[in-house]
């Protein structure tokens, strides 16, 4: 047969459901034509409908080798960044298309782990809310180098990272203003961070209460922002959200009920908890920042990478514990083992 009958042979069981005949017919393909790009694109596709993350990784490699597209770096890299291999996921992530669209207005060079030693530097927030507070964690390391730190970011952040640096709305010009700048979500790698190098949570500075007092009730979060495309996926449907809500002295943290303009307000209002239970959002890495015990409920579908797979802690949080969907869409066994009090 001709490359292009193995083809259309492969993609007819791929179209029919026979994907066992299919993924044989492109892996066939892709050794003898190594560089077909649709049989690599296939497979990728073939593999993702799957959910096979470990046999992703070697697709993603090998489709990268033909075209190194900065949305195929990103995929690399979470993958292997859910697997823990950060030395390697961090080169591709650096090719992040958010990279290039969120980087700053200006002349100002990119640091990239020059001396700071009396220098000034300018964080930028990319991302998520929920990826800065990871992120913030880095500023003390930055400023134990001898740079003079500010954080550009967008509102509802600056009040928290106040306490950390000085801060600045994010869509600023910066022409000449500061010595170098770096996103916020390049940090790991320029500190070259691993699994066993992660720097502790970023310190948040409270007013009268501490974050380390026992409180009481629990805060809970059921729903995402919205904006994140895998929100249908983190979000709870309403019988789940309400079971959680039912739990003695369960408070919610949605925004629209606390009333919080802000996270500096938020982490007030958490401090004054017992426990978080909250699905993937901002919450999570605010509260476990804060230390208290949070109980992160993970979707069985494309989970984000810094919470890994399968594990029940996070190298990121000692203060959380995941509790992971055992199938997809299904939160039932989730929302039990929280409601029993189970930490994993």
């Amino acid at each position: 047969m001709t490359l292009e009958a193995r083809f259309r042979q492969a993609l007819a069981d791929h179209q029919a459901g026979r994907l066992a005949a299919a993924e044989a017919g492109y892996r066939s393909l892709i050794t003898d034509a190594p560089d077909l790009a649709v049989a690599h694109h296939n497979l990728v596709a073939l593999l993702r409908a799957q959910h096979r993350l470990e046999a992703l990784t070697p697709a993603y490699e090998a489709l990268l080798a033909l075209e190194p597209t900065p949305e195929l770096h990103l995929s690399l890299a979470v993958n292997l960044l859910r697997f823990g291999r950060y030395a390697e996921a961090w080169p591709h992530y650096e090719q992040r298309p958010s990279k290039a669209g969120s980087q700053p207005l200006g002349t100002v060079r990119e640091w990239l782990g020059e001396d700071l030693d009396g220098r000034s530097l300018v964080v930028w927030d990319e991302q998520g809310f929920g990826d800065q507070i990871q992120m913030a964690r880095y500023i003390p390391l930055l400023q134990a180098r001898g740079a003079r730190v500010e954080y550009a970011c967008r509102e509802p952040l600056r009040p928290l990272m106040e306490g950390l640096c000085p801060t600045l709305p994010r869509y600023a010009e910066n022409r000449g203003r500061w010595d170098f700048w770096v996103s916020s979500m390049s940090l790991p790698a320029r500190f070259g961070t691993t699994l066993e190098t992660l720097p502790p949570p970023m310190p948040v500075k409270l007013g009268k209460t501490r974050s380390k007092d026992r409180g009481a009730g629990v805060g809970i979060v059921t729903q995402g922002g919205g904006r994140n495309p895998n929100d249908a996926n983190r979000s709870l449907p309403p019988e789940a959200a309400a079971r959680l809500m039912a739990l003695p002295g369960a408070v919610s943290l949605q925004p629209e009920d606390t009333g919080a303009a802000d996270f500096a307000r938020t982490a007030e209002i958490i401090a004054r908890l017992e426990r978080v239970i909250t699905v993937d959002t901002a919450v999570a890495h605010l509260a476990a920042s804060l230390g208290k015990p949070t109980d992160v409920l993970v979707t069985a579908l494309w989970p984000p990478w810094q919470w890994m797979l399968e594990r029940r802690d996070s190298p990121w949080y000692p203060a959380v514990r995941l509790h992971r969907q055992a199938r997809p869409g299904d939160w039932s066994t989730v929302i039990d083992e929280v409601v029993s009090g189970g930490r994993g």
